[in-house]
């Protein structure tokens, strides 16, 4: 920002209102200085609120919205007062001053939520011919604020400031900023409520949470418009839905994809690569998928082979595809200028690269050395790079693409990326680099999205991507970029993939252990136990400073590694659950404390501590040499998963700990799935276990099961089960509700009760007696099977 004086010099303001223009289901207002604020209801908890400087509005254009993002209201009423103008939906209403333009928000008991400070005002950039746009609001005292993307630094974001420009950072810091990716999304939270900002604009943009100002908190950018969304909501929670509402949701992955993934920099032959498979195999460690970086390619030409080093990559796929691994391959924006390379050759007879603004191509250095950067924001040149996935996919047969150095990251110059005079397409709305620097990765991964999913048809397409804009969770998955073997990166790593997760990015990971350096035995095993609750679990590494495979760190280490993933495996059908909720209804994955219970305050500067799912706490050990650590339980009853032991929540605790175990509660009253351990991902399984954890209160539970690819769910051949638990003094009652048309491949299930003081007198199955045999487990917990369509289970002690 500038200095005082020149800040009162060059900043402009909106004056008094000259008139307001009602249209339906918005309103401009226009002030006699020739500023306009166009606000619109979006939905009954949404508003958008628009400005601009220049008399007009630019054409209305976003990559991150969702085609169905307007879900209507039940009615938008417009009313005049004396000094502003109240808009109102039957959640929502906002106040426009007529002096100044000014904004207040109220939510449906007409509570404060959010108001202007300044409010909208510029400042003209006369070296780039256009304006810096700002927006100032006034801090609430005791506003804490979340989201914001993957910033490495404290969950809670107040006192902080910072920027969104995707940077390729090697080896980044913690409290770095920028990074890779750019999500201007945040959450504020005070005692009269909470709301989401959503601010769309895709040049460098920038925030202050009451860091510069203790009662102010301000967005702007470089160009373009003020153009936010605000999302009403009684709970951090339903924010987060709505804003998955605007910005999208994903399909329903693969399931493969949420089991164990081995990558490193680089697995350089086919010789390498199958002894990681055989390895993995002949130790019995679980795992999914192998990643061939960019080793596997000719001189690093994007979309050709390593003949000499892969002479046959079809076979190669093929084997590991009958070892039960799927193959990701790295596929980077740069493309070698050759022009015997086909893919060069093309672009450039197509006119598909970037160029600069008086014409000449944009030239850049990466790993093949010299490049040519496709303008993945002309559609034509998506269309263009989505074929050239034929041959990998159709014909070689890869399982999914992982898309690298997209910020773009450029070597060997300061900015590390483009040229800020670079042009190009944005689908029709011409522009600089300024805009488009932000969205070219998504843009990227959009492109690579749309040929994997057409090549690899019938099966899902799986995508990860180190760049990215709001609404890219559509196309893919992220890692959090080139992370370092520390502790303090073990703590970033938790931190990061919550903020991701409620920035609408859950389907999310790290590279397990590090990418850079070496970690010990001790931390790699407890990165891994973290990872097992990261949707995307992947071991990613440099190399150069030694192996980072399961097996890496002695035969101690091995095992331990080995039980954390076959955890994981366990739990899969929690995972897959999970994942469903998060691409049906927008919940977040990986949930802070402040989205499991935002009125509690000892929730808001809580971040070690997350929930994943619906019913599952983790609080993974950042620190070296522990055996055991403190924990903050929310409300509630809690379970210890390991030991079965019962605590009350709303306190923290001490949990002991060793090296074998992730500190993780299970509420009481959920019912959590498991299966037995599996070496690779099976699209059905046979054995099914369904935990039960007695508690006071009914609780629902959900389990979700598909054909694990495919797009039959899309007809409904699934199989979603809605458990409820009806306890009293003396009965406990499970009831289930079947909805879908896949037939169940479980035959039985096992129900394994814990936290019940004797064993029941009666079983009841669908309200008659039912004889069963029941077995003692070890913590006090008891089981039996029962047919696995059953409507009511009833225990009676009495």
């Amino acid at each position: 920002m500038q200095s005082d004086m020149q800040t009162l010099i060059n900043e402009q303001f909106p004056n008094h209102l000259l008139k307001a223009d009602v249209n339906g289901s918005s309103v401009v207002f226009h002030s006699h200085n020739g500023v306009m604020l166009w606000v619109e209801a979006i939905t009954n908890h949404v508003m958008r609120f628009r400005y601009s400087a220049k008399g007009y509005f630019s054409p209305d254009f976003s990559y991150a919205m969702a085609k169905d993002h307007r879900s209507g209201f039940a009615y938008f009423k417009v009313e005049e007062l004396d000094s502003y103008y109240e808009l109102r939906t039957p959640k929502l209403s906002c106040r426009v001053q007529k002096i100044d333009l000014k904004v207040s928000l109220y939510n449906e008991e007409g509570k404060l939520l959010n108001e202007d400070e300044k409010g909208f005002h510029w400042e003209e950039d006369s070296q780039r011919g256009d304006n810096i746009v700002k927006m100032s609001k006034r801090s609430i005292n005791g506003e804490h604020y979340f989201g914001l993307g993957d910033k490495p630094s404290n969950l809670n974001l107040r006192d902080h400031r910072f920027q969104n420009w995707g940077t390729d950072e090697y080896g980044f810091a913690k409290d770095a900023d920028p990074l890779y990716r750019n999500i201007p999304f945040y959450y504020g939270l005070h005692k009269e409520g909470c709301y989401g900002v959503f601010f769309d604009n895709s040049y460098r943009t920038f925030f202050d949470f009451a860091s510069e100002r203790k009662n102010v908190t301000s967005f702007w950018a470089e160009g373009g418009e003020i153009n936010y969304y605000f999302i009403a909501g009684s709970s951090l929670m339903n924010i987060a839905q709505r804003y998955a509402r605007l910005t999208g949701k994903p399909e329903m992955p693969p399931k493969w994809s949420l089991g164990y993934h081995q990558c490193k920099w680089s697995y350089s032959s086919e010789e390498e690569v199958m002894e990681i498979a055989h390895k993995l195999r002949e130790l019995k460690i679980p795992a999914d998928a192998i990643y061939l970086d960019i080793d596997y390619m000719d001189g690093f030409r994007c979309f050709t082979w390593n003949k000499e080093n892969f002479p046959d990559p079809k076979g190669m796929v093929q084997r590991l595809k009958d070892m039960g691994f799927k193959t990701v391959a790295i596929i980077d924006p740069g493309i070698k200028i050759d022009m015997d390379y086909s893919v060069c050759k093309e672009g450039f007879e197509k006119n598909y690269f970037c160029k600069h603004a008086d014409g000449p191509l944009y030239k850049g250095k990466v790993w093949p050395g010299d490049c040519y950067f496709p303008d993945f924001t002309n559609p034509e040149v998506r269309e263009w790079w989505s074929g050239l996935f034929k041959e990998l996919i159709e014909d070689i047969g890869l399982a999914g693409v992982w898309n690298d150095m997209n910020e773009p990251a450029i070597m060997d110059v300061p900015t590390k990326t483009f040229p800020l005079d670079i042009r190009h397409n944005y689908d029709g709305n011409y522009c600089s680099h300024r805009k488009a620097h932000n969205v070219y990765g998504m843009q990227m991964s959009r492109a690579t999205y749309k040929g994997v999913k057409k090549f690899a048809f019938p099966n899902r397409p799986f995508i990860i991507t180190r760049s990215t804009y709001a609404g890219g969770q559509r196309y893919s998955s992220v890692w959090t970029g080139d992370n370092i073997a520390t502790w303090e990166h073990l703590w970033v790593a938790n931190v990061q993939c919550q903020r991701l997760s409620i920035s609408g990015f859950s389907f999310v990971g790290t590279d397990i252990g590090g990418f850079t350096e070496h970690p010990t035995m001790e931390l790699y095993v407890r990165w891994m136990q973290l990872a097992v609750f990261h949707p995307l679990m992947r071991t990613h590494s440099s190399g150069d400073h030694g192996d980072q495979e399961p097996w890496s760190f002695g035969e101690e280490g091995t095992d331990l590694v080995r039980k954390a993933i076959e955890l994981r495996y366990q739990l899969l059908p929690y995972h897959y659950t999970n994942f469903y909720q998060y691409s049906r209804d927008g919940k977040p994955m990986i949930r802070p404390l402040s989205f499991y219970d935002h009125q509690d305050p000892q929730t808001w500067y809580r971040q070690d501590e997350f929930v994943f799912g619906d019913h599952i706490l983790v609080c993974p050990v950042l620190e070296p040499d522990r055996q055991g650590r403190r924990m903050y339980l929310p409300k509630g009853h809690w379970y210890d998963f390991h030991t079965k032991e019962l605590v009350e929540g709303g306190k923290e605790i001490y949990i002991e700990t060793s090296l074998e175990e992730i500190p993780m509660m299970v509420k009481a009253g959920a019912i959590i799935p498991m299966i037995p351990v599996e070496q690779h991902v099976s699209n059905s399984y046979s054995e099914l276990e369904l935990h039960v954890y007695r508690g006071e209160e009914s609780v629902e539970s959900l389990l979700y099961d598909d054909a694990g690819d495919g797009y039959n769910h899309n007809q409904g051949y699934f199989l979603n089960r809605n458990f409820t638990v009806l306890p009293s003094d003396a009965k406990y009652r499970i009831t289930q509700h079947q909805e879908g048309r896949m037939p169940s491949s479980v035959k039985e299930v096992t129900l394994v009760y814990h936290g019940f003081k004797s064993l029941p007198k009666v079983v009841e199955l669908d309200s008659d007696p039912f004889e069963v045999t029941i077995q003692e487990e070890k913590n006090g917990s008891f089981s039996f099977k029962v047919a696995e369509d059953f409507k009511q289970i009833t225990l009676r002690w009495g």
